[in-house]
């Protein structure tokens, strides 16, 4: 049982090659399906392990956008709102 574990743990450190990233930017273009795919990268068992770090900055990333995102959209409602109530007054 510890060979069977030592063999898939030495699968795990292989080199992502240059077709799997290929393969791996083209079903990032996809919508739904990136995030699924990164979830399933970043947190899978028989993932290597660069996929996995790079799946799991990715989330990082998109998570960080997601969130100044956020903040931009409340801070041009709120100029928008005042601009118009302001213009209303008037």
């Amino acid at each position: 049982m510890e060979q069977s574990e030592v063999k898939s743990s030495e699968g795990l450190t292989e080199i992502v090659t240059v077709g799997e990233w290929f393969i791996t930017m083209l079903l990032m273009i996809i919508p739904l399906v990136n995030i699924i795919l990164l979830f399933v990268w970043a947190f899978g068992s028989n993932i290597k392990m660069s996929k996995s770090n790079w799946a799991k900055a990715q989330l990082i990333w998109m998570a960080i956008g997601f969130v100044i995102s956020i903040l931009f959209g409340i801070l041009f409602f709120t100029f928008f709102y005042t601009g118009i109530t302001n213009y209303l007054k008037y």
